[in-house]
């Protein structure tokens, strides 16, 4: 077949991952052009890639290269109004997480994809992770109602807090990446969720006025389970418990666990924040004197895939959805509705009350 012609919007951290992935998947995409709005980042990725061409201005690049993909890696606040051009243009979209700043916009792209007969894709990593997958697995056999504790906090320094003030610009931690995590609860849970509340603290005056750089999130789910989520960013944020990922059930409990120190790089380091290393697996069976009868088991992980990899896994996700014509209407569904919990949350923490999600 021929390759689909893609246009990467967006030459940072995830943009670069994902023209690599492209570039890697040569005979099912061509890269036809990146677009940054700094010359020496596009033109340092497209040296990488193979030479392709670099445009400061999406519209003028969307017009050049008549692409079939658009694959969009910028700040939260344009991926809607770049999917929007791109769907009515007719090309396919690759969206960084989260689709849009609001649930209305997101339903609109939604919407937008079934009119013109495009597949959109959102960039929710860990659904294409084989060991999150197995973590998911593993929690839905652990009975009802599920403890979900997850957190994910960075100590970023440099040009990693100069990008976590960029990205704060349009939202908080909290709905930036608790998309991910409520993802991964909804998926644990397979219920409905029915109400949302979070805290709040503004840590840097460094920020815009009205937002805040750490956030935690508490969510309860219809069939009784609850879970919650932290999220802090910048400078000033401890290098202590900063990656907890636990399941608790009424089985026994399953939990994310470095065993071998893989996470001594510190929370800066980006290949760290999908890996698992290990699960360890905790069953309450016991025996008439009430001691354990069944010893914890150990998931070995190790060869899961790097960062790179599993951006790969994306594009070959896409690729299938768009060859094979794959109903992606449930992955977008749940695209929305973790958006909904997620800006609910912020809602709450910045009114200081529980928010009913009806």
């Amino acid at each position: 077949m021929t390759p689909l012609r893609v246009l990467v919007v967006g030459c940072g951290n995830m943009g670069s991952s994902h023209a690599r992935a492209y570039h890697h998947l040569k005979g099912d995409f061509q890269l036809v052009g990146l677009v940054a709005r700094t010359a020496a980042t596009r033109d340092k990725l497209s040296a990488e890639v193979g030479g392709v061409a670099t445009f400061a201005d999406f519209a003028q690049a969307f017009a050049a290269t008549r692409p079939d993909v658009v694959s969009i890696n910028t700040y939260p606040d344009t991926h809607a109004a770049i999917a929007k051009v791109a769907l009515q243009g007719g090309a396919h979209v690759f969206c960084e997480k989260p689709l849009a700043e609001t649930v209305e916009e997101a339903q609109q792209i939604v919407d937008l994809a079934k009119r013109h007969r495009r597949k959109v894709v959102v960039g929710y990593i860990l659904r294409v992770h084989p060991a999150w997958q197995k973590f998911i697995e593993v929690a839905q056999t652990l009975g009802k109602p599920l403890v979900m504790r997850m957190n994910l906090n960075q100590q970023s320094r440099g040009k990693d807090w100069a990008t976590h003030k960029a990205l704060m610009d349009s939202m908080s931690p909290i709905v930036d990446c608790g998309v991910h995590y409520v993802d991964v609860m909804c998926q644990m849970t397979r219920s409905k969720p029915v109400r949302v509340s979070a805290i709040q603290a503004r840590l840097s005056n460094e920020l815009k006025p009205g937002m805040y750089n750490y956030g935690q999130l508490q969510v309860t789910f219809a069939d009784g389970s609850v879970g919650w989520y932290e999220a802090g960013w910048g400078p000033m944020m401890s290098e202590v418990a900063y990656f907890v990922k636990d399941v608790v059930g009424p089985k026994g409990c399953v939990s994310i666990v470095d065993r071998q120190g893989e996470r001594k790089a510190g929370s800066a380091d980006v290949d760290s924040h999908t890996k698992t290393n290990s699960l360890r697996v905790h069953w309450q069976d016991r025996d008439a004197a009430d001691q354990f009868t069944r010893p914890d088991q150990w998931i070995d992980t190790n060869d899961e895939p790097d960062h790179d990899g599993l951006c790969r896994r994306e594009q070959q996700f896409l690729l299938r959805a768009i060859r094979d014509d794959v109903d992606l209407g449930d992955h977008l569904d749940d695209a929305v509705a973790s958006l909904r919990i997620v800006l609910a949350a912020d809602r709450s923490a910045r009114e200081g009350r529980t928010i009913e999600l009806g």
